[in-house]
């Protein structure tokens, strides 16, 4: 654009012309993701009743820990399929005199955070977390 350009044309669609173009210049190109593929029913459903059975397996293991019928240690060992995904935080609630303090401060001293999954674990953090539940 030139100066004669510019005398031609109102002050104010020159202003909003150059507001327009140094915002396009200083915004980041967005990428957009291709969208996930519609999934029909059936499918919506069988995702459906395997996330019921994992929240209803996990219900039972946590009832089960409560009541001393199952080991946290051997959990933490050899964790089942369903168990992988659940938070290290949330099983440690389910044993017995462990609350939010004590659950807090067992994942610190293992430098483990505390939205950390069972199946997230690193070998070093596993074992010295069971060590550390032991004594």
């Amino acid at each position: 654009m030139n100066l004669g350009e510019i005398g031609a044309r109102p002050l104010a669609e020159v202003r909003a012309e150059a507001i327009l173009a140094a915002q396009m210049a200083a915004s980041p190109v967005k990428i957009s993701a291709a969208a996930a593929p519609e999934r029909s029913l059936d499918q919506r459903m069988d995702a459906l009743k395997r996330a019921n059975d994992i929240r209803t397996a996990r219900a039972k293991l946590k009832k089960d820990l409560k009541a001393n019928r199952a080991s946290i240690h051997a959990i933490l060992m050899d964790p089942p399929e369903y168990l992988l995904t659940a938070k290290v935080f949330d099983m440690l609630l389910a044993v017995p005199k462990y609350g939010r303090v004590k659950t807090n401060r067992i994942l610190n001293q293992c430098r483990i955070s505390p939205s950390k999954t069972i199946g997230g674990l690193s070998e070093r953090q596993r074992t010295e977390l069971i060590s550390l539940l032991r004594r």
